[in-house]
Order: structure tokens, then sequence, then C-alpha cells
């Protein structure tokens, strides 16, 4: 088996955290359980790009268990826990390719790495490796009966793909399933998120003002747990329709250049770029503190904001840089603009990712079961799917709801009844 990561020394740390995490994914246990009897994925190669982090590998042990020839590369080159690489590595024997800190040239050696493996149903999260099929594989494209995609991010980049014509595989959007975006989104990112910029930077949330850019999943969860600790919340957005939200969900709405000078704390969850450009930095003030929680190091424009200073420190605090501009104002950048919540935190909760996982599993099962069937465009997961997650996931939590009565469902099922 090939594979690389930091320290193979780690991996009995890293099984703990993975059998930690594995207590509290019930549902994606019980699959994992069915999966080892049915072996719906037998003998098919897969890759995954993913973070890899306790959760995610608990989803690949879920995989092989179904029978998947598998490798594991990471998705973003801060969000690896090294200890969980080499735990997946030595303790699971599942290729993994992952070295948190890894530079671009690494990064992109890792994803050729996974490619090479010749899997016929991917796995990503933000569609760096569908892109690498595309762009520099393409004849892989032939035999990919499927691909899994986890993040907003890369569902934006694949739709897209879908539009022009261009995508030549056949891709599930795991991220529209509301048993991932209204949970992991809204709840894990807005938690983790929160837990990333506090261990970065100690910060006391209670009277600051927090500057949230985006509304949407990602954005909501987050404003309102900073509302939640104290903050007082701007948000900032360019859908009407969300900025009404917000505004109707008590908080402050306006421009970012008007938001600049007023924010302490500046986080960015939509999935753009630039989002936080030169002339919001210009207005800044002293101290500002700068986080990105999208996918990709874009959102900040950080290559604007390296002109700008006269001095970078960096390190003055664990993945804190400081931009010294020449009128001596501070800003604090964190995690090198990369996704705060995996950089500099440990993710989603696995409760959360328990559901996200889940259905991912079960989407690569639907794939397998559905080769030839599916043509070169953008699925939402199958409904049954999704109902099916969520039961489990009432169950495990021991909640129990109403059922229709034949009544109600005729009453639903009819036009004729009125009032």
């Amino acid at each position: 088996m090939n594979y690389q990561v930091k320290d193979e020394a780690l991996a009995a740390g890293g099984k703990k955290r993975i059998e930690w995490a594995d207590n509290d994914m019930p549902v994606l246990r019980q699959i994992r359980d069915r999966f080892a009897k049915e072996l719906p994925l037998k003998g098919l190669k897969m890759s995954a790009c993913l973070h890899v982090t306790a959760e995610t590998a608990n989803l690949m042990r879920t995989l092989k268990a179904g029978g998947a020839d598998l490798v594991l590369c990471a998705s973003n080159p801060l969000s690896t826990q090294d200890d969980v690489a080499a735990a997946l590595v030595k303790e699971y024997g599942i290729a993994t390719y992952a070295i948190k800190g890894e530079d671009n040239k690494t990064y992109y050696a890792h994803i050729h790495a996974a490619l090479k493996h010749s899997p016929v149903i991917t796995m990503d999260d933000g569609a760096d490796l569908v892109n690498a099929i595309h762009t520099e594989y393409p004849d892989l494209a032939k035999q990919i009966i499927g691909s899994m995609e986890e993040t907003t991010t890369g569902v934006i980049r694949l739709r897209a793909m879908a539009r022009d014509g261009a995508l030549k595989i056949p891709v599930i959007a795991v991220n529209d399933a509301m048993t991932k975006n209204l949970f992991d989104n809204r709840y894990g990112t807005g938690q983790s998120t929160i837990d990333g910029i506090i261990r970065a930077t100690d910060i006391l949330l209670a009277g600051k003002t927090v500057v949230v850019a985006g509304y949407g999943w990602c954005g909501r969860g987050f404003a309102t747990r900073a509302k939640g600790m104290g903050a007082n919340v701007i948000v900032t957005e360019v859908n009407p329709i969300r900025a009404i939200e917000a505004a109707m969900d008590g908080f402050m709405v306006m421009p970012m250049i008007e938001a600049a000078p007023k924010g302490d704390l500046f986080c960015t969850l939509t999935g753009d770029i630039h989002v936080i450009r030169k002339e919001h930095f210009e207005h800044m003030k002293d101290g500002a503190i700068v986080a990105n929680s999208g996918h990709f190091n874009v959102e900040i424009d950080i290559e604007a904001l390296e002109k700008l200073a006269v001095t970078k420190n960096e390190g003055v605090r664990n993945y804190v840089d400081q931009y010294v501009l020449s009128d001596k104002r501070r800003i604090n950048l964190i995690a090198q603009g990369r996704l705060v919540n995996l950089a500099a935190a440990e993710g989603h909760p696995a409760s959360v990712m328990d559901m996200s996982f889940a259905t991912q599993a079960l989407a690569s099962e639907f794939v397998a079961k559905n080769v030839g069937k599916l043509t070169n465009q953008v699925y939402n997961v199958p409904q049954e799917i999704e109902n099916f997650v969520s039961r489990l996931k009432l169950k495990a939590m021991g909640l129990a709801i109403d059922e229709l009565t034949p009544e109600q469902q005729e009453y639903l099922a009819s036009w004729h009844l009125g009032t």
C-alpha cells in the first residue's frame, strides 16, 4: 500500500480519536454494519478528496466495510489531523495521502496519487478531484460511474460545469441534501467556526462587533452563535432575499464598506472570491481580526493585504499572522485565510457529521446500484435516502414524531376537500 502521512507513530492516538468520534456517529455505524454484510461496493475502486478528520475516517471505514478499494487524499492543505491520517494507514489499512501544512506542490501530488488509483467512483469536498479529472485525466472520466460532492463551493463549480456542457461525469450534490446543509452547514459550521476563531485568538465575543459576510446556511449558523455569545452582529450580503432574512432575524445589515470601520472580527462564509478587499482593509480599525470559513482561501484578498502591509509578523499566535499597515494599524489574519474551523480547530462535531457522512455512504451505494443509468449532470440526493437518514438520526437521539393518519393522508392528497 502506498501512502504519505506525517508520522506513522501518531497512529495509536489517531485511533483513539476516530473511536471517540464513532461513539457519536450511530447512523453511520448502522450503515457500516449493513455494508459489511451486503458489500454493495465490492470490488469498486474509489478515490476520495476530503478533510482528513476523525469523522471522515469513520466514513472511510464504512466504505471499506462495503467492499470498496479505497484511496483518500486531503481536500485542504491545513485541515488534516495527522494522527488520524496515520491511523487510517496503520490501523485500518486505508491508503491515505495527507499532511497538515503541506505545500501546494504536495497537495496536488496527493490528488494525482488518488487519481492514479484509477477510481470508478470519486468523492470530493470542493471539486478539486473532479477538476483534475477534467483537466489532466480526461480519459479517466469515461470510467467514472458517479461522484459525490460534499460542500457548497464544489457544487457551485460543478453546476457551472454542467451548465456549460463541460461536465463529463454524473455527480450527486450531497451538500444540497437537507440532511447535510440544514445541519452540517448551519450547526456544524456555526459552532466549529466559533471554536476555531476562539482557539486561534482567545477573543471574548461578548460586546464585540462581528461582521459576517454571507447569510447562507453557514453564515446564519455562525451569526446566530456569535449573537448568542453576546456579540453585536453585522451581516453583509449581495442577495436581497437573504439580506431581508438577516434583518428580520435581528441582525444589522449593510455593505462591507460600511461595516469595515465598525468590525472587531470579520468572517467570510460565501464561497465567492475577494469578499474582503483592499478598500475594506483600508477602513478597518487597529487590531481587527479577519477569518474565512469558506472552502477556499480566496474570499479574503490576501495579496492586497500583503501589498498594504509594511510589516508582516508571522505566528503572533498559533495560526495568526499580523499585518502592520503604514499608519501602524494591525490586521490579524487567521490560518492564512483558509477555512478556520478546520485549520485552527477540529472541524464539525461528530454528531452532525453523522448525517452528512451517512448520506455520503448511501449516495455511493446509490451510484453503484445505478451503473449506466446516470447521465453527466448534477443530481440531488434521492428523497428516500434523506428520509432514511433523518429517521435513523431521530431514533438515535431518542426522539419520536407523529405519523399521518389515513384520513390526513387522503386530505393532503386530495383537491376535493375544502373548508
